[in-house]
Formats: structure tokens, sequence, C-alpha cells
């Protein structure tokens, strides 16, 4: 019954997309046969008023018909542009998360029921909220720190969001499946494994510990930096379900005129914003990947705070080497040391050669020497590379998408403050610092110390080592000797597995083929 109410809820989202234009606004003409048959149907299904919308407006129509957890499903699938194509994700980068409020007293229950205690005691008032999204909405409220009453916000998970989620997500698994089934090209994408990233991710961002977790941790690692921060967590008024923490007062980014009108200066504010996530991608490995200019608030002195901490990215030591690499390979010219590093860090497999593949390179750096540093854009320019970089057999990164999509999000609001902004020349003392510190002198003492620990941790992992190495090789022997066998029931699961989900995948085809020949027939 469970795939049966999966399937209904996709056919449903299915019509929801066909009727709001979403699936006509798709490049139908270069499809043959029964895809390009679907897409005609699709169009001739459309509403009218839908064909005069722009295919991003169609977008988010249709996603706010179809509920929260498609607004988190846009959003996750606009960091993965391998998945969706370049265009679409930037469409759904855009989608705004923004839903009706729900009851004030709604937020009161969750919070008494997630921290134990009466919401008299954890703030001197509460008030009504102010901003609502899919997964929480944030309330004003009060309490008292050392006699004085200091204003927090106060961030609550949407009632019942968890289970519309996972009864979503049931439907997205069925999709993926039956993509992964009947469609053998797609199958390089892995729709399945895709789908259980996303529910990882938000099942992560729908604990608000870990957004306090996360909030705290960027904190720390900027609080030396001018000119940037994040609101202090309140940890005595936090929970699984609430997050308070301190009040921003500030003008949101994406007030232009309001930022003039408070006197700031908006090209020192656009750099600002580029430096700063530019220092936390390179020096700390980790970074805000929803910095839209909604999560962005501007204080008085012209400190730059971002809120709402849902979504983070964290790069490894060779990523960062292999980011700071290629963008100062770049800006030099040397595409041969930008190819070396794609084979260093093993993005690329060994069997290509890299000269040829410093030649793909210099394709896309020497057009974008001839341009003026103003109109040059870096994220741009890691959208061509990474396209490139799939003729050579380039696994996907995840970790470098999402910092992708995050570098257009950010250097998109940059060039709205400042439509004149130079990237290179802004991004170059932050970049050329890191490789000082990291590739020079400096950074071989600093990689001889990490591979002496990493030595001596071997050495005491030895005799452990040692016995694992003894097992198995007596296990290889007998497997050798008398084959691989499965126990009886390893057997069984194996067949009941195979035999579930054939069952499944027939029953969501004829639910959803009698679904839309319902839709039809009402229609006529």
């Amino acid at each position: 019954m469970s795939s049966v109410a999966a399937a209904f809820r996709l056919a449903r989202a299915g019509w929801v997309l066909v009727r709001e234009g979403v699936v006509a606004a798709l490049p139908g003409e270069e499809l043959s046969g029964m895809p390009k048959f679907g897409w005609s149907v699709a169009r001739l299904f459309t509403r009218r008023r839908a064909l005069s919308y722009q295919r991003g407006d169609r977008l988010a129509r249709a996603v706010v018909r179809l509920g929260p957890s498609y607004v988190k499903l846009g959003q996750f699938l606009a960091t993965r542009p391998d998945v969706v194509g370049n265009d679409m994700a930037l469409d759904l980068a855009l989608l705004q998360d923004k839903m009706h409020t729900f009851p004030k007293a709604e937020a009161v229950h969750a919070i008494e029921a997630s921290l134990g205690r009466r919401i008299d005691d954890l703030y001197l008032g509460f008030g009504e909220p102010v901003a609502a999204a899919s997964i929480a909405q944030v309330h004003r409220a009060e309490v008292m720190r050392e006699g004085t009453a200091s204003r927090v916000a106060v961030k609550v998970i949407r009632p019942g969001v968890r289970h519309r989620f996972f009864q979503d997500l049931e439907s997205y698994f069925l999709a993926a499946r039956l993509q992964e089934k009947y469609i053998p090209s797609s199958r390089r994408l892995r729709p399945v494994e895709v789908t259980q990233t996303l529910a990882q991710t938000t099942r992560i961002e729908m604990d608000l510990r870990l957004e306090a977790a996360a909030l705290s941790e960027l904190g720390e690692n900027t609080k030396d930096d001018s000119g940037f921060r994040v609101p202090a967590v309140d940890w005595e008024r936090t929970g699984r379900d609430v997050l308070t923490m301190e009040w921003i007062d500030g003008v949101k980014m994406n007030d232009i005129a309001g930022l003039a009108a408070a006197g700031h200066d908006l090209k020192a504010i656009a750099a600002n914003l580029i430096q700063s996530f530019l220092r936390h991608t390179l020096r700390d490995g980790f970074f805000h990947a929803d910095m839209h200019p909604g999560n962005l608030f501007v204080e008085a002195d012209g400190t730059i705070v971002a809120v709402d901490l849902g979504i983070a990215g964290r790069l490894g030591k060779k990523e960062r080497r292999f980011l700071a690499e290629i963008l100062y390979g770049f800006i030099v010219r040397d595409y041969q040391r930008v190819a070396e590093v794609h084979f260093e860090a093993g993005y690329v497999p060994r069997q290509h050669n890299v000269s040829a593949f410093a030649q793909a390179i210099r394709a896309i750096g020497e057009p974008i020497h001839g341009q003026s540093a103003d109109t040059i854009s870096m994220a741009k320019l890691l959208t061509l590379l990474f396209e490139v970089t799939e003729l050579f057999d380039m696994a996907t990164r995840p970790e470098l998408i999402l910092l992708q999509k995050t570098m257009v999000v950010v250097e998109g609001v940059a060039r709205t403050l400042d439509p004149a902004f130079n990237m290179w020349k802004t991004s170059e003392p932050v970049v050329g610092d890191w490789i000082a510190g990291n590739l020079g002198p400096r950074g071989l003492l600093t990689d001889a110390r990490d591979g002496a620990k990493a030595l001596l941790a071997l050495a005491r992992q030895a005799p452990d080592l040692a016995a694992r190495t003894d097992r198995l090789s007596r296990e290889i022997d007998l497997m050798a000797e008398n084959g691989l066998r499965f126990d009886e029931a390893t057997a069984r699961a194996i067949g009941k597995a195979e035999a579930r989900h054939t069952r499944s995948g027939r029953v969501a085809l004829w639910v959803i083929a009698l679904t839309l020949i319902y839709i039809a027939w009402k229609l006529l």
C-alpha cells in the first residue's frame, strides 16, 4: 500500500508540473519518439495562463502548489547541475523558500515539547511569526541576560513537516528506481544515490541542534575577521525543534535602496562578501552554502551577518588546494599546471593525457583573458571547467558542485551591489595569501608535519592491521578452495527483494497510467 500511495503522490506531482507548464518549458524539440510525444501531450494540458510565464516562474508556482518538501527538493537539485542541467539548476537556485506561517500556538507547543519547559519560563515575551520557510518559521522574542532584556530570534520547526517530507520521499525513491530501471542512460547519474543524499541532507536540516552547531563553528572560525559574523546561539533555549539565537538589526542585502539610504558603500560590501566567502572556503574548509541575499544582513557599521545555516559545505585540504591552484592557474594562464592539479588530486583518470587535458582547459581560459576584468565570472569559469572535465571521465564531486552553486549565488549578489565588480582583482589577495601559506615553504613544513603524524598513527595500528591481514588471507584461501557461497537466509532475502521491487514498479506504472487516463477523461 505504501508503494501505491507513493505512486499516487508521484502522479499528482507530475500533473501539477504539467498544468503549470514546467514540462512544456523543457526543450522538447530536441526529443524524439515517445519522449517527444509525451512532451507534446503535456503542452496540450498546460494552463493557457502558464504559457505566458517565464520558466522560473512556472517552476516556482508548481513548487508552491506541491508543498514544502518539493521546495527542499528544488533547492537540493539546484546544487546538482550534473543531474538537472545548468539552466534548470539556475532556475531552481532562484526558488524563494517562503511559505505561509503557522499559528503561534503550534509554535509554542513545539518549543515546550522540545525543551521540556513552559514558554513563560524560557522567554520574557514571545511574539508572532515574522518569517516562514519550508521547514521552519522565525519568531521575535525576549530573554533576560544579566538583568537586561535582550531580543532574540526563535526558529521553530513546522509541525508535521517531517512526516510530510518522508511521505514525499517515498515518491522520490519510487521515481528514482523507475528511472534507473527504464532509462538506462540515466544510470550514470545514480538517481537512487542522489535521492539518498537528499534524504540525509534534509534529516540534518530538520534537526536545529545541528544548525546551531554549524553557526557556532562558523562563529569560531570568523571571530577575528572584520566585516563578517554570524548570530550567537543561545544553547539553553535550543533543541531539536527550536533554535534561539541573537536578533540581528540590519538591512537585508536584497534591499539595495535601503543599503544606499543607510549610507553603505555597496562596492565595499560586494568585495567583503566575496573575500569572506573565499576565506571561509580556503582557510577553514567550511562555508555557508545558502548565501542568497535574503539570508544576508548588513549592520550599521557595514558588517555582513549571515543567517540560516541549514546548508553548509565542507572542503578537505586536497579540495582546497585544488580550488586555489586552479583559480591561480587561470589568473597566470598556466593551463598545464591546472591540468596537472586535476591528475594529482585523482579527479581525472590516469589513462587520459595531461597535455590533451591542458589543451581543453586552454579553450576555456583564453576567451576569458580576452574580456575585461569586470565581466569575467568565476562561477561561469567553474561551470565551463566541470563541463570539460566530463569529457575526461571526471566523476561527480558533490562537494565541488555545492561550492560551484554557492559561488554562482554569491557572485550574483556581488554584481547586484556593484555591476562593474572585478572578481579576479577582489579574490586575488585571498587566493594569493592561501597559496603563499600552503604551497610555499610554510606549506611544505605543514605537509611534513601531517605526514609524520599519519606515519605515527599507522605504526600504532600495525599489530591490528597485521591480524586483519592474516584473517583476510585465510578467508581468501577458503574462497579459492570452496568458492563464494550464500547461506539459505541470504539467498531467500535476495529473492524476496527482487520480487518486491519488480511488483512495486509494475503497480506504480499502472497507478500512474490510470490516474492520467482519469484526469484526461475529466478534462474532455
